[in-house]
């Protein structure tokens, strides 16, 4: 078979406004391909339209004969008359019918006799053939190697109560149980800790049929895809080789075409970054500490060509925040004690580690929103916090975007400078009518990005930042990370991108579980290799112990 999709002349229209423009392209089977294009773009869309769930468009988009394709949407459907467990036993379908089967007729030789015996006995053996051949007696084997790998709640919850991130997963697992021609993933990586993600790599570059991936985790896309699917304009266009490859290829388009210098200057800081070795990596997180001084004399003048910028900030004493033998829990729960660690001026902290240890508790505390059970928290005199939770509701859904962000303004000030309303709230991808869209009809990307508007124009010298990665494409993170990186106040972020994180961390908050919390100075990477020398093949004990799962 030479291709697995063919899509031919596709054309798809949200009202009046066109989002995907005469796409044709044909997918070989075995490729793995990820997608890339800003917010908007129609990513997401394509994966619909792919998958079957989206017939309202224009044009031809089809598997081609007997190829099977599976979706995990971002926010994928579950059973709910079914335990996480009998949501897996969906991806063997078949297999259990057999086994079923099987059963029933091993309870039927004790009853029948004669030729009716044989006939039963005969179509046992063919049954039993089946299942040999499908090697259906290990499905609780593989079954429990999922659940495990991916962290999955118990084989007994019910569905119904469990948080997205937890269906997302009992998903991806069972889309990779099923092993479709097709596999179709909406952003696999959000909600999953770094070993996990590390893990599904390893599966998705070992997957025997073709993989589609729209992700904003660019270790992902390099560490996984052979081509990039780029959607610009509405244009779909094809980019042999990794996230990397894609960086250098369209470098040299924007040169060629003479335009859009700032974001030519944007990609090519990026891949750089990305050639650069660990110890250039960790000179660069030392220097911003040293170059704190003259990040805050640089006042930033107000260019229209530059995306995102966070607005200059108070000049910060010597005391930021100070954490002191810091303990909290819940009920009878404890997620951490003896806590301490002092926020140096100019630092980017990364908080990292699985669910549920405490990450998002501990800003909470940080702002007063929350109490800990014992210690302190110091908070310096010259500190001016800003802060936003992963939830993202404190927004007025009957306003524009336009009025959200700007609040009441017609210039937005940055510093001495300032800039007209409109023209800041464009650099955050909102142009034309898109200004006048209301807030309750925006995707999560889409009010993640008012969010962060609001946020960093706020004038704060201190940045609390809670999953800003989570549903923003790759230029928009591209952009947030040159921000940050520019910023003369400190950051303390809670994210699971491995990316994001080593390119703007100077040091990391871990929650190692357990009780315990690291302060590190270094990135992620840093951190990893650390961590590995310590405890040796345990790092790496989940990965080897489940790679064979597709």
């Amino acid at each position: 078979m030479e291709f697995v999709f063919h899509i031919n002349r596709l054309n798809k229209y949200y009202g009046t406004r066109q989002v995907l423009k005469d796409i044709c392209l044909s997918f070989y089977p075995g490729a793995k391909i990820g997608v890339v294009g800003e917010n908007g773009a129609g990513k997401s869309t394509l994966l619909r339209i792919m998958a079957g769930q989206d017939k309202d468009f224009q044009g031809e988009a089809e598997p081609c004969k007997g190829v099977r394709v599976g979706y995990v949407p971002q926010e994928p459907q579950l059973d709910p008359t079914r335990t996480v467990k009998g949501n897996l036993e969906l991806a063997f379908g078949e297999i259990m019918e057999l086994l079923k089967e099987f059963d029933e007729l091993s309870m039927k030789m004790c009853e029948v006799e004669g030729d009716e015996y044989d006939k039963v006995a005969n179509r046992m053996a063919a049954v039993q053939d089946k299942i040999d051949a499908a090697d259906g007696w290990n499905i609780d084997q593989k079954l429990s190697v999922a659940a495990n790998a991916l962290v999955l709640p118990p084989d007994d919850m019910d569905v119904t109560t469990l948080s997205g991130g937890e269906r997302r997963r009992v998903a991806l697992a069972r889309a990779l149980l099923e092993q479709p021609d097709i596999l179709l993933l909406d952003e696999p990586t959000n909600h999953l800790d770094a070993e996990t993600i590390a893990w599904l790599e390893g599966q998705l570059r070992d997957y025997p049929g073709t993989v589609i991936i729209v992700t904003h985790d660019r270790y992902f896309l390099d560490n996984v895809t052979k081509w990039i699917l780029e959607l610009d304009g509405g244009r779909g266009i094809p980019f042999e080789g990794n996230y990397s490859s894609w960086l250098a290829q369209k470098i040299e388009i924007l040169a060629r075409q003479e335009k859009s210098a700032q974001r030519r200057k944007s990609l090519e800081g990026e891949l750089k970054w990305i050639r650069m070795n660990t110890a250039g990596h960790h000179e660069l997180a030392r220097q911003r500490l040293a170059d704190y001084e003259r990040l805050v004399a640089e006042e930033m003048k107000a260019d229209d060509d530059i995306a995102i910028q966070i607005a200059p900030a108070a000049h910060l004493g010597d005391q930021v925040i100070e954490i002191k033998d810091l303990a909290k829990g819940f009920g009878a729960t404890p997620l951490y004690s003896n806590v301490s660690f002092t926020l140096p001026k100019g630092a980017v902290v990364g908080l990292i580690g699985p669910n549920g240890t405490g990450k998002t508790t501990l800003l909470r505390m940080i702002t007063g929103n929350d109490t800990p059970d014992a210690g302190t928290i110091t908070i310096g005199q010259t500190v001016r916090l800003a802060y936003v939770d992963q939830h993202r509701d404190h927004l007025n859904g009957e306003n524009t975007v336009y009025d959200e962000i700007r609040d009441g303004c017609e210039e937005i000030s940055f510093g001495k400078q300032s800039i007209p309303a409109r023209a800041y709230v464009g650099r955050f991808n909102f142009k034309g009518s898109d200004q006048q869209k209301l807030v309750s009809e925006l995707s999560g990307g889409e009010r993640n990005r008012v969010h962060l508007a609001k946020l960093l124009k706020s004038g704060a010298n201190v940045l609390l930042l809670d999953e800003p990665t989570n549903d923003l494409d790759v230029n928009t993170l591209r952009m947030l990370e040159d921000a940050i990186n520019g910023f003369g106040g400190c950051v303390m972020v809670i994210s699971h991108d491995r990316f994001f994180l080593n390119r703007i961390c100077s040091h990391l908050l871990v929650f190692e579980g357990e009780g315990k919390v690291r302060w590190f100075e270094g990135n992620f990477e840093e951190y990893e290799d650390v961590r590995r020398r310590e405890i040796g093949d345990a790092y790496e004990n989940r990965r080897a112990r489940y790679r064979r799962i597709v």
